[in-house]
């Protein structure tokens, strides 16, 4: 798998103890399981696929990261 593979493939797990027995099903996404850690890798990753898409991105261009 290439690493960009693994954006937004993070696993979803049940939270049981955090609400009762017959309440709602609550789940929580592992964002951690992104390659950077951040929830932000799926927004990023579509906009360099669109940039390269329309051409506003070229081979070899600069990408500059501004959230951190």
């Amino acid at each position: 798998m290439d690493i960009l593979d693994a954006i937004g493939r993070t696993s979803m797990v049940r939270l049981r103890r955090v609400v009762p027995s017959n309440g709602a099903q609550v789940l929580a996404k592992l964002e951690w399981e992104n390659p950077t850690g951040s929830m932000k890798d799926r927004m990023a990753r579509a906009v360099i696929l669109r940039a390269e898409e329309d051409g506003r991105l070229k081979p070899g261009g600069t990408v500059l990261e501004y959230t951190g």
